[in-house]
C-alpha cells in the first residue's frame, strides 16, 4: 500500500509552471503573427488605394495641373467634371456608351461561345480533343500586340466586302476582342464543368433527354457562377482595353472611353490632368458596379473552376 501511494509531488508544480510558460509563449507568438498580418494588410491596402485616392484628389483639384496638385486640394470643386461633360469636341458620354456597348456585346458573345465550347471539351470525347485544348492555350501565350499589324490589314480587307466589320467600326473591334476573350476562359470553364458529376448527364439520358436538354435544364443552372466570372473578365478586359481600340478606330465618334480619354493626354497632359482624372473616375463606375453586383458569383466561380483542369 505504501508503494502505491508513492508520488512525485515536485513534478506537478513544475509541470504547471512549464505549461503556463509554454501557453504564454504560444499566445505571444500568435499576437506577434496577428500583428504582422494586420500591418501587412494595412500596407497592402495603402499600396492599392493610394492611386485611387490620388485620382480622386486630382479630379476635384480646380487647378487641373499635375505640377501643382496637392493630395488634399485647398479649393476643391467640380470644375473638372463640368469641363469634361460640357466639351463638344470630346463627347464623354458617347465614349462611355461606346465602351459599354462594345464590352457588353463582347462579354455576352464570349460567355455563350465559351460555354458551349467548354461543355463540348468536358463532356464529349473526340479525336484531336487534347491537341485542340493545348493549341488554344498556346495561342494565348502570344500577346495581341504581336498581331496588331495583321489585325489592321485583316480588318481593312474585310471592310471592302463587309463594311460593318472593317476598320473604324465597332463590329470589327468586337470580332477582334471576341477572339482574344477565348483561350484561358475555355480552360477555366472546362474545369468547372469537370467538377459537375457526369451522373447528371447519364440520368438525363436515361430519361430520354438530348444533350442540349440536359445542358440547358440541368447543367446550366449549376454553372452560373463561372459564367459570371467569364462575363466579368471579358467585360472589364474589353472595357479597359486601349491599344487595339486606338489603332483600329479612327474617328472621334467611334472612340471607346479609353481611346477618347487619351486625347487629353496626347494634347496637353500637364494642363488637362484634372479633366483626365475626372473622366477616369466616372469611367470606372460601370466596371465597379458589375463587380459589386456579381461579387458572390465571382468568388465561387473562381475557387471551384480552378480546382480541376
Amino acid at each position: 500500500m505504501s508503494e502505491q501511494t508513492v508520488a512525485k509531488p515536485a513534478l506537478l508544480p513544475r509541470t504547471r509552471v512549464e505549461t503556463a510558460r509554454l501557453g504564454g509563449s504560444l499566445h505571444g507568438q500568435r499576437r506577434t503573427r496577428r500583428l504582422g498580418q494586420i500591418i501587412a494588410t494595412i500596407l497592402a491596402l495603402l499600396f492599392a488605394l493610394f492611386p485611387i485616392a490620388w485620382i480622386i484628389s486630382a479630379a476635384f483639384n480646380p487647378s487641373s495641373s499635375m505640377a501643382t496638385q496637392a493630395f488634399i486640394p485647398p479649393n476643391a470643386s467640380t470644375a473638372n467634371f463640368k469641363a469634361l461633360l460640357n466639351d463638344p469636341l470630346h463627347p464623354f458620354f458617347l465614349w462611355m456608351w461606346n465602351s459599354t456597348k462594345v464590352a457588353g456585346i463582347t462579354a455576352a458573345l464570349a460567355v455563350f461561345v465559351t460555354m458551349l465550347t467548354a461543355y463540348a471539351f468536358s463532356r464529349f470525347r473526340f479525336r484531336g480533343r487534347r491537341t485542340l485544348l493545348v493549341t488554344i492555350l498556346l495561342i494565348q501565350v502570344f500577346p495581341n500586340l504581336l498581331t496588331m499589324v495583321a489585325l489592321f490589314l485583316f480588318l481593312r480587307q474585310i471592310g471592302e466586302y463587309f463594311p460593318a466589320f472593317g476598320l473604324n467600326t465597332h463590329g470589327g473591334l468586337i470580332m477582334v476582342y471576341l477572339g482574344a476573350a477565348m483561350g484561358i476562359n475555355i480552360w477555366l470553364m472546362k474545369g468547372y464543368f469537370d467538377s459537375i458529376p457526369r451522373d447528371i448527364d447519364e440520368s438525363a439520358a436515361v430519361d430520354g433527354a438530348t444533350h442540349w436538354q440536359a445542358f440547358w435544364a440541368l447543367i446550366f443552372p449549376l454553372v452560373r457562377p463561372v459564367l459570371a466570372v467569364v462575363g466579368v473578365l471579358a467585360f472589364v478586359g474589353t472595357y479597359n482595353e486601349f491599344i487595339l481600340a486606338r489603332v483600329l478606330l479612327r474617328s472621334t465618334e467611334q472612340f471607346t472611353l479609353m481611346a477618347g480619354l487619351y486625347l487629353y493626354v496626347d494634347q496637353n497632359f500637364a494642363q488637362s490632368w484634372g479633366i483626365f482624372a475626372a473622366g477616369a473616375l466616372l469611367g470606372a463606375i460601370p466596371a465597379a458596379a458589375i463587380y459589386t453586383i456579381l461579387q458572390d458569383y465571382i468568388v465561387s466561380g473562381l475557387t471551384q473552376g480552378a480546382v480541376k483542369g
